[in-house]
């Protein structure tokens, strides 16, 4: 490593003994907001200093063996410390190498709650079955995770589908998993409706939002067109005859959304301010990629809806992600949640193209 990158790491370790310090302060430990937002720096640069200090361990350790390789004039011994060095050297560069995807810039948005919308796209009832099994996927992802998955609004269809839905998912950092999981997600299966038994091809819409808070996004009251009406669907004779239901208008970008999953009114409101939130913030995104074109490029993929990321073949229980070419033989169990192999090779390749710079 050059000594720019240990000016870093440097000063990355003076950081974390700072903040132990702070931890322990009465005055730090009696404001819990403080208290917590220390824990959690504290949290996210410890892997990296443990790691460091390893490194600082591991070249001491190196420099003793050639010191001795040097010096030592029995051969047996000679040749013991050579095969020492080498298993302290393939150590230390696994660590180097840890240490620079660790060193890489974080995205702002990896700690935050996403906004999941699934829509049915080409394909009608078919691709309505595919996104209520690509919604049940994310869900069982979800449990795995430890996270919470709050469904906000759904579009319904009498098969047991879904023309649409929107979900709240929260817990730890995971926008930093779902990130690349935006796209189209193509199926090819015999529907159960089909009595000739063809493969059809249908596709459903992913899109992976961070969720924004009041201070990501400003929103003027006066911008917001904001209409109660009664909820539809089920949900029991109170939600279909009170005015629970809510649909907020963002007049300058004409942004519509509407909620209407909770009984209470003041619930719907917050949960459409939230998605709103969200897809103005992602507007915002949108925006600023399309101006750095180049690091757009660079990325697994734009994250954009109309590129075809996956396909889900059940026929040859085939599941292929097209950016990064992976196919697995399992479809069911990635129908059930097990994602991990699929998201894990996405963010390594995708921490591979930031490498390289």
């Amino acid at each position: 490593m050059n000594a720019i990158t240990f000016e870093k790491l440097k000063d990355i370790e003076s950081r974390f003994g700072r903040l132990q310090d702070e931890m322990s302060r009465p005055e730090v430990v009696q404001n819990p907001a403080l208290y917590q937002k220390i824990v959690r720096e504290s949290k996210e640069i410890t892997p990296l200093v443990e790691r460091y200090q390893s490194y600082k361990l591991i070249l001491l350790e190196i420099a003793k063996i050639q010191e001795l390789g040097r010096e030592e004039r029995d051969t047996e011994i000679r040749e013991l410390a050579h095969e020492e060095l080498h298993v302290l050297e393939t150590r230390r560069d696994a660590l180097e190498s840890e240490i620079r995807q660790q060193l890489l810039p974080k995205d702002p948005n990896d700690e935050k709650n996403v906004l999941l919308e699934i829509r049915a796209g080409t394909g009608g009832d078919e691709a309505a079955l595919f996104a209520a099994d690509i919604f049940r996927m994310y869900s069982r992802f979800a449990e795995r995770q430890g996270w919470r998955i709050d469904p906000v609004s759904a579009n319904r269809t009498g098969q047991g589908g879904l023309k649409e839905i929107i979900a709240m998912i929260e817990g730890d950092r995971v926008y930093s998993k779902l990130r690349f999981e935006s796209g189209v997600h193509r199926v090819q299966r015999v529907p159960t409706t089909e009595a000739s038994g063809r493969i059809h091809t249908s596709a459903v819409t992913v899109a992976v939002l961070p969720e924004a808070e009041e201070v990501d996004v400003k929103i003027d009251p006066k911008d917001l067109r904001i209409d109660t009406f009664c909820s539809s669907g089920p949900g029991g004779q109170s939600v279909n005859t009170t005015y629970s239901a809510v649909r907020i208008t963002h007049l300058p970008t004409n942004t519509v959304v509407s909620c209407q999953d909770e009984k209470s009114q003041i619930k719907n409101r917050d949960k459409a301010m939230k998605v709103l939130r969200a897809r103005l913030y992602e507007t915002a995104l949108t925006e600023q990629r399309q101006e750095i074109a180049s690091e757009r490029r660079s990325q697994v993929g734009s994250g954009d809806r109309s590129e075809k990321i996956r396909t889900y073949n059940y026929q040859q229980s085939r599941v292929t992600d097209h950016r990064i070419g992976l196919t697995l033989h399992r479809l069911q169990e990635v129908l059930e949640g097990d994602l991990g192999e699929l998201i894990g090779a996405l963010i390594a390749h995708h921490q591979a193209l930031k490498l390289k710079g």
